[in-house]
């Protein structure tokens, strides 16, 4: 039997007044529920609903963690140059 790979997910929404949130999950799917249910991140709470734009999966927990560190250190500018990079564009 084959060992399932864990996946730890970066992962960015994009909220109703068009800002960028971006965090950290181990299931896309259960967290997205809960931003929308008004229960996630503070910053969320007053901007849903949430849609969820762009995603990626790493092995470990660190290296996930890191990337949400350095997406935010981005300024929005560079953010939307990095979202348009990987194919994501925002209206």
């Amino acid at each position: 039997m084959e060992k399932k790979t864990k996946c730890y997910y970066f992962y960015v929404l994009q909220c109703c007044d068009q800002t960028l949130y971006s965090g950290f999950t181990v299931d896309l799917a259960k967290r997205l529920k809960v931003h929308n249910q008004g229960k996630g991140a503070k910053y969320t709470r007053a901007r849903r609903p949430v849609k969820l734009i762009y995603h990626e999966c790493f092995s470990t927990k660190r290296a996930a963690l890191q990337k949400e560190y350095a997406f935010k250190q981005l300024k929005r500018k560079q953010k939307l140059k990095y979202l348009h990079e990987q194919g994501i564009v925002i209206e």
